[in-house]
């Protein structure tokens, strides 16, 4: 028990608290690299446009 004591002594606070964050900013960056190859060039911004109106007349 003592090994881990001392352990937990030598390893610094922030560390661990940037232990949080590293898979977090993983993501976020694949997401933002992703989102580079977005493919989206419709001119309403994404608002569905149906093609085919049916006439209701």
């Amino acid at each position: 028990m003592n090994e881990l004591q001392s352990a937990v002594d030598t390893f610094p606070f922030w560390k661990a608290i940037l232990w949080c964050f590293y898979p977090m900013s993983i993501l976020i960056l694949l997401e933002l690299f992703a989102s580079s190859f977005n493919d989206d060039d419709d001119q309403d911004g994404g608002k569905m446009i149906p093609v085919y109106q049916g006439s209701y007349n």
